[in-house]
């Protein structure tokens, strides 16, 4: 999207968020809902197609200005940018570096115009480990196509997507690595394709997770993402990458929205008969959390030009989401500690940031396995010269 066009764009998002958004929190909190007028006004600006190329009906947004319409977006409940996150993260980019030029036209249009996605890649018995994959893919023996079995866990959205991207195991075991893995495009409405009751987590209300069953799942061969088995893996941990980015820059704005709500309170809140904000231990919590937002976001603008300037960013992604969920943690921390017993009671906000924010630090790659994956990069660029 042109720059001029997109910061318009911006300066618009930022109003919506502030002026339609926050109000509607404590409704999408009591209901465990984002409401479906809400849902719907996303859908017209374009929010469910951000990334898809604007040739396809999308906004065509490079991964700089998407960083931004997250860390915008993620100010407000993390619901909001979850509904629409898989959409113009994980899910359209592994269409993009993977899909066949007849998937990209069949599945861009549609989730441009708003059709919701999700990733199925954990199981119960597996997650970082794609060893231990169990759900199968075997070739239709009736035909040109797949049968698909397998129990999927943790699954962003599963309750309310019109389609999945299944990880399946399609050999037993295969060399390189991981070449047993191959993706598919699964419609979420095929026969033996059903999902669990949305699980009860500690925060995060509005976003819904939910096992998703696969029980002798018929998919067409043009299924198949790239048309080509054993390299549904490959796609995934490229897609992640980009997933990963998406939750740095929502931890990011996550905890801006938490640190202003620290600012505001200690502003407000009289002790000794002075506000708060002019002890200094507290003014110590204030200025660390505004220091490390600052490096998170300076990080963000590092990695994202990176991915526009086509640069593999596997090792720089990971750590800016590992930097940036740890950051937020610290910071939520520090905001109930400035709200003191306040922070530790439902009414206030402090409470609700502190619960939001755990996740950050555990999906699309925990903050110990992003760690062994930086090094192993380290390790390999020493051992390259590089």
């Amino acid at each position: 999207m042109d720059a001029d066009i997109f910061d318009q764009f911006l300066e618009q998002l930022e109003r919506y968020v502030r002026e339609r958004l926050l109000p509607a929190e404590k409704q999408v909190i009591a209901d465990d809902r984002i409401p479906d007028e809400i849902i719907t006004e996303m859908k017209d600006m374009g929010l469910f197609g951000l990334t898809v190329p604007e040739e396809y009906g999308g906004a065509g947004l490079n991964c700089t200005q998407y960083a931004k319409v997250v860390k915008t977006m993620a100010y407000a409940a993390p619901a909001y940018r979850s509904i629409f996150s898989i959409n113009v993260g994980m899910f359209n980019s592994a269409i993009k570096n993977g899909g066949t030029d007849a998937q990209k036209a069949e599945w861009w249009p549609r989730i441009a115009n708003g059709a919701i996605a999700c990733f199925g890649l954990t199981e119960p018995g597996s997650g970082s480990d794609s060893a231990a994959m169990a759900t199968t893919a075997r070739p239709d023996p009736d035909g040109n196509g797949w049968i698909l079995n397998g129990t999927k866990r943790y699954i962003t959205n599963a309750p309310h997507a019109d389609v999945g991207l299944i990880m399946a195991r399609t050999e037993k075991d295969a060399l390189p690595k991981n070449a047993h893995v191959s993706a598919f495009i699964v419609p979420m409405d095929t026969p033996g394709v059903s999902t669990g009751s949305p699980d009860h987590k500690m925060g995060q209300a509005g976003s819904h997770i939910s096992d998703v069953m696969l029980d002798d799942v018929h998919v067409p061969g043009h299924a198949l993402l790239g048309g080509e088995t054993g390299q549904g893996f490959r796609f995934a941990m490229m897609s992640l990458d980009n997933g990963r980015i998406s939750v740095g820059a929502a931890s990011t704005g996550y905890a801006r929205r938490a640190l202003d709500s620290a600012i505001k309170y200690a502003s407000e809140r009289q002790a000794f008969g002075e506000p708060i904000a002019n002890f200094q231990l507290i003014q110590q919590m204030l200025s660390e959390s505004w220091t490390e937002i600052y490096a998170a976001e300076a990080m963000m603008a590092d990695v994202t030009a990176r991915v526009d300037r086509g640069e593999n960013t596997v090792k720089h992604a990971a750590a800016f989401k590992v930097f940036a969920s740890e950051m937020c943690g610290r910071v939520v921390d520090r905001v109930v500690q400035v709200y003191g017993g306040a922070g530790y009671l439902a009414e206030y906000d402090a409470e609700r940031f502190f619960r939001d924010a755990r996740i950050y630090r555990i999906y699309e790659g925990t903050t110990q396995i992003l760690q062994l994956q930086i090094a192993k990069h380290m390790l390999r660029d020493y051992a390259a010269g590089l």
